[in-house]
């Protein structure tokens, strides 16, 4: 090789910082940067007899075939992992290299020219993202059988508790002593509370990791706002304080997740009437349509809030002081919660309080332009009784058909089968109402394929009614996909059961 073309080469690949060699046709190098000759340990006079056809590595990695036909071609090609003997000989960590070998021609000449880019530290890199991403699967995964777990473990004793704490309280009435009556009246509160505490914990958990998903529907607001204030006005009345409404007399159609929706009102007014001592709670619906959004504001007359804690109130496990956590029962959950559900839906919290005087927060939800398709009649809390109809249901906890035949006193027949022990064919043997599926997590995927083929091969197409401590809403959305008609989450209340029953029957 003349100096004119040795020169061209000192010229194009100097002052490059990544190693590039330089062979001839015969596989002889002719050419090597400084970069080469530090990382390859070497130089031009220690490689005089070397070819790159004859490199045993290059062989075996198939590079030296590769080589030949950029040669032969007269193209490119990219290598991955390039190595050869002249590094497998120095006894040192090979560096991960990519690279480029193309052909060039100077004054007839044929040469090719190796670019080797180090990608020791990408690939490295890439490698640790890729395993601390599958460890954080690996976390994800255990977090969401933890909390499945636990919500199984809790959820379904808790339930039985508390559906045998309020059959009890129902049943004997006035007939205990005014000391057993608080007793009951204990136990079914403490039972609330903890399964309060419970739902909380596990939906914050979900929605600080991006797990919790909503399901947005088109719904009567003034329907769902009346409920709520229905299910605390008795709470309210106790310490004699006035709940007022002033809500508009047309219905306001909203796009809402429901279970948000209730959420937010059970937690907003279960703190209005916690801290109020005196006075009222004022429920109020404004709507901007120019904004296309609905005002619902929760005032009272309580203790309100100081303005140095108004920075830390939607903080999770927060309280304003030591003296309001040992007077006021609570988990400090329930605003972090409310202010995240109503971001879930779209919507803002804001609050106004006087310390001593009292507080208002105001939410905002979006107006929807779709009306409701179906406008649904409240039930009563009774089923009406059809000649002792029956319900069948598939379970294999045993514990669940003792208590809702308590549930629905006699009025329906239930007929108990295990998941083992389920034929299609039972369903045909008797006019069944309503079908129950109880799930526990191990039979999830076994009743996933049941629904399915109950929702396709039963002639009548009854409806579908599930139960389970499953609180995720993807997996229980699953069953709704797979052809139910309800999904109640334990523990539920008596009340809740059998509205939900009458909704599916009527």
């Amino acid at each position: 090789m003349d100096n004119s073309t040795l020169k061209c080469f000192e010229i194009l690949y100097n002052s490059i910082h990544f190693p590039i060699q330089v062979i001839n046709d015969s596989g002889e190098i002719v050419y090597l940067n400084q970069t080469f000759a530090i990382q390859w340990n070497t130089n031009l006079e220690e490689l005089k007899g070397y070819s790159v056809f004859n490199d045993i590595e290059l062989k075996r990695n198939g590079i030296a075939e590769k080589i030949n036909q950029v040669l032969s071609k007269k193209n490119q090609c990219f290598v991955d992992d390039y190595s050869d003997d002249l590094l497998k000989d120095k006894n040192i960590t090979v560096p991960i290299f990519r690279s480029k070998i193309f052909y060039i021609s100077i004054d007839s000449n044929s040469f090719v020219v190796f670019f080797h880019e180090d990608k020791t530290e990408t690939v490295l890199t890439l490698k640790e993202i890729s395993t601390a991403y599958d460890n954080s699967k690996e976390l994800e995964r255990l977090k969401d059988t933890f909390l499945s777990v636990l919500s199984h473990e809790l959820r379904t004793p808790l339930n039985v508790i508390l559906g045998y704490a309020s059959l009890i309280r129902e049943s004997l009435g006035e007939k205990i002593s005014a000391d057993d009556k608080i007793y009951l009246d204990n136990l079914q509160s403490g039972s609330e509370r903890l399964f309060r505490s419970l739902s909380q914990m596990l939906d914050f958990a979900q929605l600080e990791s991006g797990s919790y998903k909503i399901s947005m529907e088109v719904v009567d607001l003034n329907t769902y706002l009346k409920n709520s204030i229905t299910l605390f006005e008795e709470k309210a009345k106790s310490k004699n304080l006035d709940i007022k409404s002033n809500l508009s007399e047309t219905p306001i159609h909203v796009n809402v997740d429901i279970q948000c929706l209730q959420n937010v009102m059970e937690n907003l007014l279960e703190n209005a009437i916690k801290f109020t001592q005196k006075g009222f709670v004022e429920i109020e619906t404004t709507i901007l349509k120019e904004k296309s959004l609905v005002l619902v504001k929760i005032s009272d007359s309580g203790i309100g809030i100081s303005n140095e804690y108004m920075d830390h109130l939607f903080r999770p496990f927060s309280q304003e002081d030591l003296e309001i956590g040992r007077t006021y029962e609570g988990n400090g959950l329930g605003l972090a919660l409310t202010k995240r559900y109503i971001e879930k839906m779209g919507g803002s919290l804001l609050v106004d309080s006087i310390k001593g005087v009292g507080s208002t927060f105001t939410f905002t939800i979006p107006l929807s332009s779709k009306k409701v398709k179906e406008e649904k009649k409240e039930n009563e809390a009774s089923v009406v009784e059809d000649k002792n109809p029956k319900i069948f249901m598939v379970d294999d906890s045993g514990e669940s058909p003792e208590l809702l035949n308590a549930f629905l006193k006699k009025k329906y027949s239930i007929v108990s089968y295990t998941f083992r022990d389920f034929n299609l064919d039972d369903l045909k043997k008797d006019d069944y109402k309503v079908i129950i599926f109880d799930v526990n997590p191990h039979r999830w995927e076994q009743g996933l394929l049941i629904c399915k083929d109950i929702k396709k091969n039963d002639p009548l197409k009854r409806p579908i009614f599930v139960l389970s401590s499953e609180f995720v809403q993807s997996k229980y959305q699953s069953f709704l996909d797979a052809g139910a008609d309800k999904f109640l989450i334990k523990p539920f209340t008596k009340e809740k059961f059998l509205n939900s029953l009458n909704e599916l029957i009527n």
